[in-house]
């Protein structure tokens, strides 16, 4: 397991710790966006077999979402694409969050690692060619505010299944809140029997 660093692909991290331990095969569990910090279950030789069964485990983030500006990746490293002067209040945010709690309907963010006719939506979305991802189901088993630091941000805490992205519901929940959002910072805390501690 790696705690993997800001501005460090997941990918990255893969081939570094490969290259450290010398191993013929290396995988990870999940990837996490270069802007994600936290929990990537790094797999060596045969174990990683065992990938799979790691992926479809519960993983717990913590994210914050920075108010009035939308992107194109739905973080804060896409160009800025809408703004808006609308900062939800506490008692606004919290009345959402049942509506993004339990199985609901996702589209993921056009920069994503999905494939599309052999391609990475991230390429084509690169390419200025929308990959026109559908909407999928996916489980939020939790998701609660955790602060608002200050007007323009606030926290949140999410217990998720496999499959979700947390900038897709960070800009989901913007939309349904009358604003636009973008997830400014995003940690992973946990991947199945991986935690932090």
């Amino acid at each position: 397991m790696l705690n993997k660093p800001y501005d460090f692909t997941s990918t990255q991290a893969v081939g570094k710790v490969r290259w450290l331990l010398n191993a013929a095969k290396a995988g990870h569990a999940g990837t996490l966006d270069p802007l994600a910090t936290g929990i990537l279950p790094i797999a060596l030789g045969e174990a990683t077999k065992a990938v799979p069964q790691v992926q479809d485990g519960i993983k717990i983030y913590r994210f914050t979402i920075g108010w009035g500006k939308a992107t194109t990746t739905d973080d804060t490293e896409g160009e800025v694409i809408a703004t808006s002067d609308v900062r939800p209040e506490q008692g606004a945010l919290e009345a959402v969050l049942p509506r993004f709690t339990g199985t609901i309907l996702q589209r993921p963010p056009a920069f994503s690692a999905i494939k599309v006719d052999g391609k990475r939506a991230y390429e084509l979305a690169r390419a200025k060619q929308p990959p026109g991802l559908k909407p999928r189901s996916i489980r939020i088993h939790e998701l609660t505010l955790a602060g608002m630091p200050d007007w323009d941000h606030a926290e949140f805490d999410v217990v998720s299944g496999k499959g979700a992205y947390m900038r897709s519901l960070a800009r989901d929940m913007a939309a349904a809140l009358d604003t636009v959002g973008h997830i400014s910072w995003l940690r992973r805390m946990a991947v199945g029997p991986f935690h932090e501690d």
